[in-house]
C-alpha cells in the first residue's frame, strides 16, 4: 500500500530544521576537503556514462579518509568488475606516487540485471560473481514500477524514438509490458528469480531489490527469511519507487534486510524531510540501516560530498557516534563482506 502521509510542508520542516542546523557544529571543515567521512562505505555509487568520474571520485574518497565505494554503475555495465579492478589498480599506482601517506579506499563492483532489456538469469549473475561483482541488483530503470511511476527513455523499447525523448509515466499494464517484474500471474516469485536470491545466499553475494514493487519486495523478504540470508537489501525506502510505511520497513528489518537510506532522497529532486528519515532509522533500528549516496550524476554532489551531508544530517538530528558508525561503517561492511572494520 502507498504512503498515506502527505509531503512535509515547508513551515514544518523548518520548525524541525532550525534546531537541528544551529545544534550541529562538527568544527571548521576547509573546501574541497570532506569531514566526518572517516571510514565511510558507500555501497551505492555511480559512475556510468556521463557521471562522476569512477577514478577522480576514488581518489577524493581516500584523500578524505573513507573505506570504500561499491560502484552499483559504472562505464562497463556488461562487465562491471573488470572496469572497477582498472579503477582499483589505477588508484593504487596513484596511492603509492603520492609523497603523503594515503591508503586507497576499497573499491567493489555491482552488476545491475536485466539493463540491456534481457531477462534475469541465474547465469548470468554466476558470470558476474566469478568475474568479480561482489553485490548483485535486480533490475531499476526499466523496471515495470519505474515506467509506470516516471515514464522511461522511449529508446530503450522503440529503437526508431528520439533517444533524448522521455515519456510519461506509463499505464500498469503498458509498463508491465515494456519492463521488467519479478513474479507470476498467481503473485510467487518467478523461478528464475527465486534461483537468483538462493545463488546470493548461497555465494554471500550482496542483493539489492532494485525498483521492486511491494507485492516483490513481499515475496523478495519470504524468501529472504526463509534462507536466513543477511546481505538483502533496499534502496532508498522514501522514494517514490519503493514508497514504504515505517511499519513495512519493521517488518522487513525482522526478515534480515537492511534499509539502505540515500542522499538522493534527500535532495532537492526528491525532498524527503531529514527528520522524517532520522525518525525512521530511530525506529526500524539503526542495526538494520545504512546510508549511501545513490550519488553521479551532476545535479548531485559526488559522493563523497553526499555522504558528508547524509552523515551530518542524521547526527544532527539525533544519531550519535557509535549508531553513525553503525550505519555508514559496519553494516555497510557486512554487505559488501569486508571482515576487517573494527567493531
Amino acid at each position: 500500500m502507498a504512503r498515506t502521509t502527505p509531503a512535509t510542508p515547508t513551515e514544518e520542516r523548518c520548525v524541525t530544521s532550525y534546531p537541528a542546523r544551529r545544534g550541529y557544529a562538527p568544527g571548521a571543515f576547509y573546501p574541497p576537503e570532506a569531514p566526518n567521512v572517516t571510514d565511510a562505505i558507500d555501497i551505492h555509487c555511480h559512475a556510468h556514462g556521463g557521471q562522476q568520474d569512477a577514478l577522480a571520485l576514488a581518489k577524493f574518497a581516500s584523500v578524505s579518509g573513507m573505506r570504500g565505494l561499491l560502484f552499483k554503475t559504472i562505464t562497463d555495465f556488461a562487465r562491471p568488475a573488470d572496469a572497477v579492478a582498472r579503477i582499483r589498480d589505477a588508484l593504487d599506482d596513484w596511492a603509492e606516487a603520492e609523497e603523503e601517506d594515503i591508503r586507497p579506499i576499497e573499491c567493489w563492483a555491482g552488476a545491475l540485471m536485466g539493463f540491456d532489456g534481457s531477462a534475469p538469469t541465474r547465469r548470468w549473475c554466476e558470470e558476474q560473481i566469478e568475474s568479480g561483482a561482489i553485490a548483485l541488483w535486480l533490475p531499476v530503470f526499466n523496471h515495470a514500477n519505474t515506467y509506470a511511476k516516471v515514464g522511461g527513455r522511449e529508446i530503450w523499447w522503440n529503437p526508431d524514438a528520439d533517444p533524448s525523448a522521455h515519456s510519461d509515466p506509463l499505464p500498469w499494464e503498458e509498463a508491465l509490458a515494456k519492463g521488467h517484474y519479478l513474479l507470476e500471474e498467481d503473485g510467487s516469485l518467478k523461478d528464475e528469480i527465486a534461483d537468483i536470491v538462493r545463488l546470493c545466499a548461497e555465494r554471500g553475494v550482496a542483493l539489492f531489490f532494485g525498483h521492486a514493487t511491494h507485492a516483490e519486495i513481499d515475496r523478495l523478504a519470504e524468501l529472504v527469511a526463509a534462507l536466513g540470508f543477511d546481505r538483502a537489501v533496499i534502496d532508498h525506502p522514501f522514494s517514490p519507487f519503493i514508497d514504504l510505511e515505517v511499519d513495512h520497513m519493521k517488518r522487513l528489518a525482522a526478515a534480515g534486510i537492511t534499509l539502505n537510506f540515500t542522499y538522493d532522497e534527500l535532495s532537492p529532486l526528491l525532498g524527503v524531510d531529514p527528520a522524517r528519515m532520522y525518525e525512521a532509522i530511530r525506529e526500524v533500528g539503526p542495526a538494520h540501516c545504512t546510508l549511501s549516496s545513490d550519488a553521479g550524476e551532476p545535479l548531485f554532489p559526488n559522493s563523497v560530498e553526499c555522504i558528508r551531508l547524509i552523515r551530518g544530517y542524521m547526527e544532527a538530528f539525533g544519531l550519535d557516534a557509535d549508531e553513525i558508525r553503525a550505519v555508514s561503517t559496519l553494516n555497510p561492511a557486512r554487505i559488501v563482506g569486508l571482515d576487517t572494520v573494527a567493531q
